[in-house]
């Protein structure tokens, strides 16, 4: 469906490299101002391809693609100009403090000394990092170096925020800390764009996502249309001994919507978890562990995507 009013516009986007390789395969999306839209995918997938275009860091090889209106092949500096990005690895000046990591990009985008430093101040408020300015980079934590590339990333006050892998080796409290933070960016008003690995985050943050495998599009909605269109309300997860694995034999086929063997524990998609445990126990098969859960997006993503490593 056509979005006039999409910040960002894909209709038949490919990126091809040189030596053939397809890394994005006709895909079509569109991003709402306002809106916290997720990539998800494995490795090689082809989200940071398709990152790069929108950051117009990358040229389009066919299709169309849009970006706050403008043509990301003939308009990249007036849409850079307008960009917040945030890449995977922070690549912060470490011979500059916090506050001049931070007035020292302002000039990037011309911004004047007493705005980029007025500016400076309300974004080290925000990301929590006053009691910081003065100090040098190289000292602070990894999530401190994440909130200090983010608030870097909006020294421009940009109208659309593309953050790869914004939580990649932070510890839980980081992380939570930075969902925190994004969460009230976008109630500011921005408009996000996130890959991610952590499923959780995704459900967290993203109000729309995509999930991508093999270059293409597989599935589109909001985290939890996903999760009722691909998976179960709850999932029981059981272990039994080996010597019992063969002996299951079907016996589990009519318990769940769907069952799923793994080399260390056995899945059942159904509406009602515990329902389905009594069920497992009135049969008499013994359980090393139980546990019932309620879906989640990652049970989607496998799903989607498979269960194979990819390197």
């Amino acid at each position: 469906m056509t979005r006039v009013d999409a910040l960002v516009r894909a209709r038949h986007l490919v990126k091809r490299f040189p030596g053939g390789l397809t890394a994005v395969d006709d895909i079509e999306f569109d991003v709402l101002p306002g809106q916290a839209f997720g990539f998800l995918g494995p490795n090689g997938a082809g989200k940071t391809s398709t990152m790069r275009m929108i950051a117009c860091s990358s040229p389009i090889t066919s299709g169309e693609l849009t970006v706050m209106g403008m043509d990301p092949r003939t308009q990249p500096r007036q849409i850079k100009a307008r960009l917040g990005v945030v890449p995977q690895a922070d690549n912060l000046d470490i011979e500059l403090t916090v506050r001049e990591n931070l007035e020292m990009y302002a000039r990037y985008f011309d911004i004047p000394g007493q705005l980029a430093r007025r500016r400076a101040t309300d974004l080290l408020d925000f990301v929590r990092l006053s009691e910081r300015a003065a100090d040098q980079v190289e000292p602070l934590s990894g999530g401190m170096k994440r909130r200090l590339t983010i608030a870097r990333a909006l020294i421009n006050e940009p109208d659309l925020v593309i953050l790869d892998e914004p939580t990649t080796g932070l510890d839980p409290q980081a992380r939570h800390l930075l969902w925190e933070r994004l969460y009230q960016l976008k109630k500011r008003g921005a408009t996000l764009i996130v890959t991610t690995h952590y499923m959780d985050e995704a459900e967290q943050l993203c109000d729309r996502l995509v999930v991508m495998d093999k270059a293409r599009i597989v599935a589109e909605g909001a985290p939890r249309e996903l999760i009722g269109r691909y998976s179960s309300r709850e999932v029981v997860e059981i272990r039994v001994g080996d010597s019992e694995r063969g002996a299951l034999d079907g016996r589990l086929a009519q318990l769940a919507d769907r069952v799923e063997e793994l080399p260390d524990r056995v899945l059942l998609y159904t509406s009602d978890g515990e329902r389905a445990l009594e069920q497992i126990r009135a049969r008499g098969i013994p359980l090393e562990s139980a546990l019932v859960r309620r879906a989640t997006l990652e049970d989607v993503f496998l799903r989607l995507t498979g269960r194979s490593l990819v390197d």
